[in-house]
């Protein structure tokens, strides 16, 4: 009994404590440090892009669209439009924006976009332009809101139940 409340040599009782303790003040120190400013060089504030980026979905769709005012060039993922949609209604459905707020050739456009089919990705280009052009030019707003430019489509794909084929379809219905 006696050997178990013996300590052995250079280990203080109360180590956890100090332990934390020691923690504690180095996390601190660290923090100390890595707000002190290089010695050399000036910390410097992250300058804002010059142009905004506005946010289009559609479906799982997701484009981020970047507007500046130019020639009429519009690139997405760093493809001219007519080759990345090929089709004409597509190519139509994201210049609908511009024709309705009539800025058809004044502005540029940058998107990336990432994600459902090629459809989705159309219609979410549209809206990101649709917002980009609102916060450009007040003016249009009414314009767009009427043309129904400004409405995410909330419709998503059902997904899956257990025990169906898909969402809603069920087995056939034997009855014996």
């Amino acid at each position: 009994m006696e050997r178990q409340q013996e300590r052995p040599e250079g280990r203080p009782e109360g180590r956890k404590v100090e332990l934390s303790t020691s923690l504690a003040e180095s996390m601190t120190r660290r923090k100390a440090v890595l707000k002190k400013p290089v010695e050399g060089k000036a910390q410097s504030k992250r300058e804002r892009k010059t142009t905004d980026q506005f946010v289009g979905r559609r479906k799982t769709s997701i484009a981020r669209v970047a507007l500046k005012s130019g020639s009429g060039k519009i690139t997405i993922n760093k493809r001219d439009i007519n080759e990345y949609f090929t089709r004409a209604d597509l190519r139509a459905a994201v210049l609908r924006p511009f024709a309705v707020a009539e800025k058809a050739g004044q502005f540029d456009v940058n998107a990336t976009v990432h994600g459902g089919g090629i459809m989705g990705q159309a219609h979410a280009v549209a809206l990101g332009i649709a917002r980009s052009i609102d916060r450009n030019d007040n003016t249009a707003h009414a314009k767009l809101k009427a043309a129904g430019l400004f409405t995410r489509d909330p419709r998503m794909v059902e997904r899956k139940k257990y025990g169906l084929h898909k969402a809603r379809r069920a087995t056939q219905f034997s009855k014996r």
